[in-house]
């Protein structure tokens, strides 16, 4: 089967984020609550790097919960990921999951069109890592002094995957916490320096 074929004025690379949410809640994802908005200096500051050489989309759900086995912001996480390979045919996608938004991207790690995966404080609760597939480059970052996900678990996930033979790397925030609001220039310059390696690996 051959490949998409892209247009000229296609990005070279698309990023989806993935905001948190929490454990068991059928409240409404709004677009205006603190883990949406804890993520629009993410998307901003991707788009404002690198111009139109990527296009930057953050995902929405329907409720703000896992819910357990309803895994229920999944159908909507896929559904955008459908939107943006659909907007740029044969482009490659790199996702950027926060907390709950983590565990949503390594569940989309199985798809073929995700090429890479940066997991911020991601709540990986059953291995959830191991649903990555072979060549994704993973990374992830996470505070040593967050009390929400474990960073321990992470590093586990990680280092998992590293022998696996993925390209996986983990950096640790000392003091770091879950929300994101302190050393800034790891978490947002960690991003940063994700997307522009993701370019680089599309380009070749």
């Amino acid at each position: 089967m051959l490949a998409p074929i892209r247009s000229r004025t296609s990005p070279d690379l698309a990023v989806l984020i993935l905001p948190g949410g929490t454990d068991f809640s059928y409240r409404r994802f709004s677009p205006t609550q603190g883990s949406a908005l804890r993520m629009y200096p993410f998307t901003a500051s991707i788009q404002a790097r690198f111009g139109t050489r990527v296009r930057v989309k953050q995902a929405q759900y329907r409720v703000y919960g896992w819910n357990g086995g309803q895994a229920s912001p999944m159908p909507h996480a896929r559904a955008a990921l459908d939107a943006l390979a659909s907007e740029h045919p044969g482009v490659p996608i790199a996702v950027i999951g926060h907390s709950m938004g983590g565990r949503i991207a390594a569940l989309l790690g199985d798809d073929e069109r995700v090429t890479d995966i940066l997991a911020l404080a991601p709540w990986w609760q059953f291995a959830d890592w191991r649903h990555i597939r072979d060549g994704v480059r993973v990374r992830a970052i996470h505070g040593d002094a967050d009390t929400v996900t474990r960073a321990p678990r992470t590093a586990k996930g990680i280092a998992e995957l590293a022998a696996r033979g993925f390209d996986a790397e983990y950096l640790a925030v000392p003091g770091g916490g879950h929300p994101m609001l302190d050393h800034l220039d790891v978490w947002q310059g960690g991003a940063l320096r994700f997307v522009g390696e993701a370019l680089e690996r599309s380009r070749r």
